[in-house]
């Protein structure tokens, strides 16, 4: 009997053994989600401020004057003024 005794000793220590191990690795490959989701949220943020600062920069720069005499040629700017733009284009022909 003492020898049942010892071979249960050790099937229940390999049980419990394994199940700290399964705990622990189960945290440690959890961790690393939750790491690996914070560094995509990160650099998704990142590229969010680079594209408004980009946006921002694009806004806010004073326009050239001296090409196309002072005509924006952009019609998603809102300071586009279309009959001025027609005026320049016929005047290049």
């Amino acid at each position: 009997m003492a020898a049942a005794q010892g071979v249960n000793v050790l099937r229940y220590s390999a049980l419990v053994a394994g199940l700290i191990y399964g705990v622990y690795h189960q945290s440690s490959i959890t961790a690393g989600i939750k790491r690996a989701e914070a560094d995509r949220e990160y650099a998704r943020q990142e590229r969010l401020i680079a594209q408004a600062k980009a946006e921002w920069k694009k806004k806010t720069a004073p326009q050239d004057k001296s090409t196309d005499g002072g005509v924006i040629t952009n019609p998603e700017d809102s300071r586009f003024d279309l009959e001025a733009y027609l005026k320049m284009k016929a005047g290049e022909n």
